[in-house]
Parts: C-alpha cells; structure tokens; sequence
C-alpha cells in the first residue's frame, strides 16, 4: 500500500471519528462513501472494515457520554441484546448471492438508496419545525428522569430496524437509532446520542466479527479489510473522542447542517456510481 492510500485512509479515518462520535453514528456512514470515491468500489471489503472501525470509533464516544452522565443504563441494556440479533440477521442478508461478485453494485445502491432517505428524512423534519415554528434542540437538553425502564416491544422498535439495516450495509446504525429513540421513547437528543453510540459499541463488534469471517474466508480478498481497519483506527479514535465531546459544545443547528450536506453529497455519488456500473453489466 502506497503513501496515497495511507495518507488517504487516515483522513477518512480521522473524519469518520469525527462525525460518528459526535452524531453517535458510528462512522461508517462517512467511511464507506469515502473509500468507494477515493480508492474504488469494493463494497463487501469496506464494509467488513467499516465495522470494526465502528466499534473503535463508537467505544471512546460512549466512554465520553458516560463521563458526561448523558447514557440511559437500563434503556441500553435492553437495546443492545436485540441489536445484536439483529445486526447478525443483516450481516447474513449481505452475503446472499444476489450482492455477490459483480452483483455488489446492489449492495452499494441499497447504500446510497439508505443515504438519500436519511438525507430526505432530516430535510422534512428540518422544514416541518420551521414551519410550525418549532425551536431546535438547545445546548443544554431537557434532563429525562426515566423512572421505570422501557418495554422490550419499544426497545425492539428500535434495535429490529437498526441491526438489521447496520449489517446489511456495514453502517453502525446511529441515523436509525438518535431519531428512533426520539419517536418511540421520547429521549432527549444528547441522551439518544449518547445510548446510541453505546448501542453501536456493542453490537458493532459482534457484526464486524461476523462480517469480517464471511469476507476473508473469499480467496480474493483475504485479510485485506483488516489491514484497512488498522489504517483507519488510530485516526478514528482521535476523531471520535474529540467527536464526542463537541456533542456537547456545538450548536445542533450546525452539526444538523452539516451532516445533511454530507449525507446528499455522498448517497448522489454512490447512486451514479452504483448506476453506471450496473449499465455496463447489462450492457456487457
């Protein structure tokens, strides 16, 4: 591996970290976008790196949520043994045969697909509180003195969609988890952060040891994700403490905006990128 490749994947490391500890997020979301733009398409391998860097990146951020007070203990122990389930689930769907070989174009489109409804999704919520005249989150959330612990069916409506869709797309899940937390259990946004990045910390691990078995048992790839993942994780780490404690410095507004930009910019990328790709296989 060159200076080039080196000196790119430190940078995307160093941004996952960044975002996914301060969106609690977990970073692949930058990750794998990133990596297909600037070193080609190769979904499965990325993402196979991508979810161990998630766990690097999600492990020091919830240690900085936990030193701010900000993680629900018992809501995330009932998240994280059904994310788990989950994330298992979604990691065996990405192995089917129909994302095989030259068929993981699909796999990067249902990606860039994932990006545009999240992007969408941001975008709606943003413009239904200014119509109605609604006030962003603040610096300072609203404390949630949860005195009884939440159901397990609410916790399922939580973790079910994130795992699942974390292991089929190698993400950490954090832009299902922060606005589901929201809608089922009514959590203020820097706790939802906070469990979020918890969450990730624990079923990431268990979906990249998984992953990662599917993709170098592959003669063609080998341990080639674990050499990226060990480029990624040094930066990563330093993004990711840094991340997360900017979670509770910055305004929402900014990090809000910023994130959506990046989200649009990528899932555009990906699209025409997955598109052409699948235009030359029809066509070949």
């Amino acid at each position: 591996m060159g200076t080039y490749e080196l000196t790119v994947l430190s940078i995307i490391g160093l941004a996952a970290g960044l975002v996914g500890g301060t969106l609690g997020v977990g970073g692949s979301i930058v990750a794998i976008p990133a990596m297909t733009e600037l070193l080609g398409p190769d979904q499965h391998r990325y993402q196979a790196a991508a979810m161990i860097v998630t766990f690097f990146v999600a492990a020091p951020a919830a240690y900085q949520h936990r030193r701010a007070g900000a993680i629900e203990t018992g809501t995330v122990l009932r998240l994280v043994p059904i994310g788990v389930i989950a994330i298992v689930g979604g990691v065996l769907l990405s192995e089917l045969r129909i994302f095989a070989g030259p068929n993981e174009s699909y796999l990067r489109l249902l990606f860039a697909l994932f990006l545009l409804t999240v992007a969408a999704t941001d975008l709606y919520r943003g413009l239904r509180r200014k119509a109605d005249g609604a006030t962003l989150a603040s610096n300072v959330d609203v404390a949630n003195d949860r005195r009884t612990p939440i159901s397990w069916r609410a916790a399922a409506a939580v973790a079910v969609p994130t795992g699942l869709v974390a292991g089929l797309l190698g993400v950490g899940g954090g832009v299902l988890t922060v606005p589901l937390q929201r809608k089922f259990l009514k959590i203020p946004i820097r706790t939802a952060i906070a469990n979020s990045a918890t969450m990730i910390a624990g079923t990431s691990f268990v979906g990249a040891c998984v992953k990662n078995y599917a993709v170098v048992r592959d003669p063609n790839e080998g341990y080639r994700p674990l050499v990226l993942a060990a480029i990624l994780i040094p930066t990563a780490i330093c993004g990711s403490l840094i991340g997360s404690r900017l979670t509770h410095t910055l305004p929402l507004r900014l990090l809000k905006t910023a994130f959506f930009v990046l989200l649009l910019v990528a899932a555009l990328r990906l699209t025409y990128g997955a598109l052409m790709a699948a235009s030359i296989r029809v066509g070949s």
